[in-house]
């Protein structure tokens, strides 16, 4: 808008939020709630109500805060306010008045319509045997990408942005407020271009003028060997393009592992149990179990206990920094029969007197990976 001196007028805070001059803090929490469910870009994508939007933010911005709305209500300006700094002008703004250009935003330059994008999150979740030695995924992200319509420029085909009739192109309009040194002119931004600098009389349809779209897209991941839960990995440049064609922000991978039903995860090391019968836990024996990358033999030496722990070199889990893989370590869980015959228990009580074993006893409590993986031998 213009004013009868050919100044522009920034709309008063209190008119755009609807409400009195006296208001509350939460009379005007709400109204300006009730103003963004209305005017949010997500709710209302038009042009109009896109400024509007930006224009009830501003005022909200300026009077929720209690300083800058005691400054904003102080300067009592013809023209109804609205500039971040409030009714006294700081004396940086006293400073650009005198020393900077009449339009013009600090730098004497307009803002631009070009914004990094948003970072993304997306939680992917492995199993264990992809933990093992990394995994390839094609990744299916619902974010914002370049409008192919007007690849960016906000425009539709053949239209351009014009410079702005009210800041004539600087993004920055002058307003009078009252100061120390007096009543100055002081810069804040064009409330019709934004402090674009320009405005955009035929925006992008497909785009609805932001430059940027909502689409589902592929981004392809080779996950590394060791990641855990919790980890979040980064992909720069591969999050949401900003406004008006930007830089892209850059997108995070959370890490899910789903628990193994055999398999669990020590470090790099992995643990898992073996159920021994007596007679092969008494003479020894090779077998063979399968790991996460294939089978492999596993020797029994002739009277292993229960609790030992076995260990298999260069099976376990590749670290995240590094190519020397952990163990399989495999824990002894000796299995005692509960039913027997006449004959087999004649031949187990004659075991025991030729071997003439030693009387049940307390010993010294095993710690260590027995007892991180005493529970699973209580569930064997």
């Amino acid at each position: 808008m213009q004013g009868t001196g050919g100044k522009a007028i920034v709309a008063d805070h209190y008119e755009v939020l609807g409400v009195s001059r006296d208001a509350s803090v939460d009379e005007i929490k709400k109204a300006y709630r009730r103003l963004a469910r209305e005017l949010h870009p997500d709710v209302n994508p038009g042009e109009e109500a896109s400024e509007r939007f930006k224009e009830v933010t501003h005022a909200y911005d300026v009077l929720s805060d209690p300083k800058q709305r005691e400054r904003y209500d102080l300067g009592d300006s013809p023209f109804g306010g609205g500039g971040a700094a409030g009714g006294f002008g700081g004396f940086g703004d006293i400073f650009e008045t005198f020393f900077g250009a009449a339009g013009g935003g600090r730098g004497g330059r307009p803002r631009s319509r070009r914004e990094r994008g948003q970072d993304a999150l997306v939680r992917v979740t492995l199993d264990l045997g992809d933990v093992v030695f990394g995994v390839h995924r094609d990744l299916e992200v619902d974010t914002a990408v370049l409008c192919e319509t007007c690849q960016g420029s906000c425009c539709q085909p053949g239209t351009s942005p014009v410079t702005c009739e009210i800041c004539h192109g600087s993004g920055q309009i002058q307003r009078q407020v009252r100061s120390l040194l007096g009543n100055v002119m002081t810069n804040v931004p064009c409330n019709v271009c934004q402090g674009y600098g320009t405005t955009i009389p035929y925006p992008c349809a497909t785009c609805q003028g932001q430059g940027r779209v909502r689409a589902r897209r592929t981004v392809s991941l080779d996950m590394p060997a060791g990641v855990e839960t919790g980890l979040r990995l980064q992909m720069p440049g591969s999050g949401e393009v900003g406004p008006g064609g930007g830089a892209n922000g850059d997108l995070y991978i959370e890490v899910n592992v789903n628990p193994h039903p055999i398999f669990s995860r020590d470090g790099d090391d992995l643990l898992a149990t073996i159920d021994v019968s007596m007679p092969d836990a008494i003479l020894g024996t090779t077998t063979t179990i399968e790991s996460l990358d294939g089978p492999v033999e596993l020797e029994l030496r002739p009277g292993v206990q229960a609790g030992d722990i076995l260990t298999i070199k260069g099976r376990g889990i590749t670290p995240l920094r590094g190519s020397q893989r952990g163990d399989l370590k495999v824990g002894v869980h000796v299995v005692t029969p509960t039913r027997l015959d006449g004959k087999e228990r004649a031949m187990i009580e004659e075991f025991a007197k030729r071997t003439k074993a030693p009387e049940p006893k307390l010993a010294e409590f095993h710690q260590g990976l027995f007892s991180k993986l005493r529970d699973r031998f209580r569930n064997g």
